[in-house]
């Protein structure tokens, strides 16, 4: 999956879209990726994802994020 296209299509409908590889999560053996989506659908509220890499991040949130009407390219 292109996680640029991804971003740049969420973006265009308003979402703000945050990636994060966290060096001492990575070192502690814990979840050091992060996905972090505001603006709109979400108003005040923030869609957040940890997890063990950008793959499972994206596989957690983007049903999620689909759910809420956002169109995400395949």
């Amino acid at each position: 999956m292109d996680v640029v296209r991804v971003m740049e299509a969420l973006a265009e409908q308003g979402v703000t879209v945050l990636f994060k590889a966290d060096a001492e999560r990575m070192r502690e053996g814990r979840k050091p990726w992060t996905f972090v989506a505001s603006g709109n659908p979400f108003h005040e509220d923030l869609h957040r994802t940890d997890a063990v890499s950008v793959e499972a991040c994206l596989k957690t949130c983007l049903p999620q994020l689909r759910e809420r009407g956002l169109i995400i390219p395949e």
